[in-house]
């Protein structure tokens, strides 16, 4: 497939590419989304999750495009998220120490979502270092760390709320 000269047919520049770095790219897309799907629907007592998740949703888009073009994540922005990450988890204690069912009232859906956006983005990653490309390890890092921000904001916004998760025990392993 080629794009045709009419650029109104063309949603993104290299929406051709058979690499897996284009699909990196459409998932930090999708992930920069879910992001932004969240902020509109935290309710408006939660300013400390809003003014983080306004902070990270850049970075979302800068992981987007540190292979393609230049890096745009670095320590600093690991830091950062490190901080907020410890900050929450303060909050939550040690409630949870496993899986749970992702079940909660909006927007804690929507950061099950992005969650699971960011373990995409990882995985491509992995095969975008496979075809060759050079990925800096502080892109993988920030994406698994958004993951478990992600996570933990869901048992934050539930604990703020008075939501109790349900453990989820896998049959598979023990």
């Amino acid at each position: 497939m080629r794009p045709g000269k009419n650029l109104d047919e063309l949603c993104y520049p290299f929406i051709y590419e058979t690499s897996s770095l284009c699909d990196f790219e459409v998932v930090t897309d999708e992930l920069c989304g879910h992001i932004g799907a969240v902020l509109s629907l935290l309710p408006a007592e939660m300013t400390d999750i809003a003014r983080d998740l306004d902070h990270l949703q850049p970075l979302a888009f800068h992981v987007n495009g540190s292979i393609r073009g230049r890096l745009a994540i670095d320590e600093a922005d690991l830091a950062w998220l490190q901080g907020r990450l410890a900050h929450y988890r303060s909050e939550i204690g040690e409630r949870i120490n496993g899986f749970v069912l992702p079940r909660g009232a909006v927007p804690v859906p929507q950061l099950h979502l992005a969650r699971s956006a960011a373990k995409k983005a990882i995985r491509l990653l992995v095969r975008v270092e496979q075809e060759g490309k050079i990925v800096p390890m502080v892109l993988p890092r920030m994406c698994n760390m958004m993951c478990n921000f992600f996570f933990t904001l869901t048992l934050v916004i539930n604990q703020r709320r008075g939501f109790t998760e349900i453990p989820f025990v896998s049959k598979s392993y023990g």
